[in-house]
């Protein structure tokens, strides 16, 4: 079942005066994209639990594939709020497209990009930039979520490589992906990454099943039971929990932008539901709750707007810092998940339905709340920033 995208983008602040061209021709190129290939089709792989992989080339025409990664190796060669905006009008789709695209980005292409050799940047972007071959990202395990420096995946000098062993589970794009950007401690207890490609004896991707949120997005996990790891496939330039956790600081960026498209998108059916549903002879538009819940909705919109715009700008200039992007990532997703469930209410019953994406929206914000660190895990890196204080030990 097809369903008609009627949506309007909203800037009370006029934050679009503060863009460039380029950003608003990628906003306008993205969003139309959107509205003819992802919102028709989104509600029913939603439905069946099924991702769209037919939209891998289309996400990948668009830019959406490490469109901030130089010319030289595929990418688009982007500033930051560019990627920002990809993202933002990714999630107003759908956050498990976003997340698609968030990993190769973010998690896939960054890596490979800011600590690969030469060789795995040739070999590797340019292919991951066409949609060509597709990432995934493997930190979290069974038994260590938010605490990332006590994972027990283990690399084991063999021969002229690593036997890789251990599980790493909540993998977006796992069952589908060609190549794993996967940090295991060495025998030295020094947490490195390697490259895994799919085919190696010992590598297996398990899809994970019956999900209420991110049903639309293809999650699994990463097992190894020896999996050679040739000396090639091991990313030279980095050792210890800089790694990911530097790709998490660009992952969180983008998602810091993309719940805003998330949170328009919900903003914007239930002001056009109110202003069209009439009660007691009136639209329910003109009754004073709903004008609080519609008013509240579009002032978090705005705030979050403008912290996601200041902070590309820093991004740009290399100066944001890892708290200032948990600031924003934690602001904007609770923001977010507060403004569907708001959206929710002035629909009524209407809003449980796939007829609107608003529960749809609100269920993949659960996810999102919680991966790339936790709402409170997030709360705890500002309140460290601001007291000199760690409450994590």
């Amino acid at each position: 079942m097809a369903f008609s995208d009627k949506f309007q983008y909203h800037d009370y602040y006029l934050v679009e005066e503060l863009l460039t061209d380029e950003h608003r021709l990628i906003r306008e190129s993205v969003r139309a994209w959107v509205k003819k290939e992802l919102t028709p089709i989104i509600e029913d792989y939603a439905q069946r639990a099924e991702f769209p992989s037919h939209l891998i080339p289309g996400l990948a025409g668009i830019g959406a594939f490490g469109p901030y990664i130089p010319q030289e190796y595929g990418g688009a060669g982007l500033d930051q709020i560019a990627y920002g905006i990809i993202m933002q009008e990714l999630e107003r789709g759908d956050s498990g497209i976003r997340s698609t695209a968030s990993v190769q980005s973010s998690l896939v292409m960054y890596p490979i990009f800011a600590f690969g050799s030469e060789e795995q940047k040739q070999k590797y972007l340019p292919r991951l930039a066409r949609g060509e071959i597709m990432g995934c990202f493997g930190l979290t395990e069974p038994n260590h979520g938010s605490d990332p420096g006590s994972m027990e995946s283990s690399l084991r000098r063999h021969g002229q490589g690593y036997l890789l062993n251990g599980a790493k589970m909540w993998i977006s794009n796992a069952p589908f992906a060609d190549i794993a950007v996967v940090w295991a401690k060495d025998e030295e207890g020094t947490i490195r990454g390697v490259i895994v490609e799919r085919g190696m004896e010992g590598f297996s991707t398990p899809e994970t099943h019956k999900k209420w949120s991110l049903r639309a997005s293809a999650t699994g996990e990463l097992v190894f039971d020896n999996v050679f790891i040739p000396e090639e496939n091991v990313l030279p330039g980095v050792k210890g929990l800089k790694g990911p956790l530097s790709c998490l600081n660009s992952a969180r960026y983008g998602i810091a932008w993309g719940a805003i498209g998330a949170a328009l998108d919900c903003y914007d059916t239930a002001l056009r539901y109110s202003l069209e549903r009439h009660q007691f002879g009136r639209p329910i538009a003109s009754f004073q709750l709903q004008q609080k819940k519609l008013a509240e909705m579009i002032t978090e919109i705005t705030k979050a707007q403008l912290l996601v715009w200041r902070l590309g700008i820093l991004k740009n200039e290399n100066r944001a810092t890892p708290a200032q992007i948990s600031m924003a990532k934690r602001n904007n997703v609770h923001m977010a998940l507060t403004v569907a469930r708001e959206a929710r209410q002035i629909l009524g019953g209407m809003g449980i339905i796939g007829e609107y994406s608003i529960m749809r929206h609100m269920m993949n914000l659960e996810s999102v709340i919680t991966y790339e660190g936790t709402h409170d895990i997030h709360l705890l890196i500002t309140g460290m920033d601001i007291t000199g204080l760690s409450a994590f030990k």
